[in-house]
């Protein structure tokens, strides 16, 4: 279990660094108590944890990310060097691994974080348990009681609860991009359809000359299809490359997917492919039940 208080964000300066005439360097914190980092699965790289002997009487500490490393500390392991926040000096005791701090889809930038026994009191509690949210909202609830009956506390939600609160946003687009996306495949698949039926019927006469001359349903099951096919081929060719120049405006909806990602290019044709087989299927299908004799006295 640990307790953490909420980001903050202002100017540092980092022993060491000079910084250009027109730049103000500021970064996001955190305050945290100890065992946070166990507790949130984020490893530390190198240096130590904050432990409960960093408290207000103690030197100033923190622990800060590999981007703030490679910003501030041209990538050097900074444990032992100082960086100034508010007017004092702070020793770095350790370097954590890159996490996400507000939402999911943000970029990877600097961060740090300070022992919260050396600053304001924080008003949340981090705990990762085997037990289950109802039960361990429960006790919870009674140890605060057991605390003070007077204390009421906040809410108690899981982390896939918060990472869903962050998400909401990306979730509706991406489900009205899918909801979309199905429809236009679709349409397409009718349109397809329509088209097909439509050179099927114009070309009675030929079909019935084919079977007349000896083609047989195989052959004219093939003869359409590979038609179908064609159309397909060049609608897909247009839109895989309509999508690769496209997709980047899309890319602040994707999380550990790069918008040019060749397996969901190729899912896509995957799909495809299969919708435009089932929708030429159905008039190639009837292209084989022409009568030659009818077809030849149109």
């Amino acid at each position: 279990m640990c307790r953490h208080g909420s980001y903050s964000s202002g100017p540092i300066a980092v022993d060491g660094y000079q910084a250009a005439a027109d730049e103000q360097p500021t970064v996001d914190s955190n305050e945290v108590g100890p065992g946070y980092f166990a507790t949130m699965g984020i490893p530390l790289v190198s240096g130590r944890d904050f432990t409960r002997a960093d408290n207000g009487k103690a030197p100033p500490v923190a622990v800060v990310n590999e981007a703030m490393v490679a910003q501030y500390w041209r990538g050097h392991d900074p444990v032992g060097q100082r960086l100034q926040v508010k007017g004092r000096w702070i020793q770095v005791v350790g370097v954590a691994k890159m996490s996400k701090y507000r939402n999911l889809v943000e970029t990877s930038k600097p961060f740090f974080y300070v022992p919260l026994r050396q600053g304001p009191l924080g008003q949340s509690l981090q705990i990762r348990t085997a037990l289950g949210p109802g039960a361990m909202a429960r006790a919870l609830v009674r140890e605060i009681h057991a605390l003070d009956a007077n204390l009421a506390p906040s809410e108690i939600i899981t982390m896939r609860e918060q990472v869903d609160r962050t998400t909401a946003v990306q979730r509706v687009a991406t489900m009205m991009l899918t909801v979309f996306g199905g429809l236009a495949l679709l349409l397409a698949a009718i349109g397809l359809y329509g088209v097909m039926s439509y050179t099927v019927s114009q070309s009675t006469r030929e079909l019935g000359l084919r079977m007349a001359l000896g083609a047989n349903a195989s052959d004219l099951l093939r003869l359409v299809m590979s038609h179908g096919v064609t159309l397909t081929a060049g609608g897909v060719v247009l839109g895989a490359a309509a999508a690769l120049g496209l997709t980047r405006l899309i890319g602040n909806l994707l999380y550990q997917v790069s918008p040019r990602d060749p397996l969901a290019f190729g899912a896509a044709l995957l799909i495809m492919t299969i919708a435009s087989l089932a929708a030429c299927f159905v008039p190639a299908w009837r292209a084989t039940r022409t009568d030659p004799v009818r077809a030849l006295r149109l």
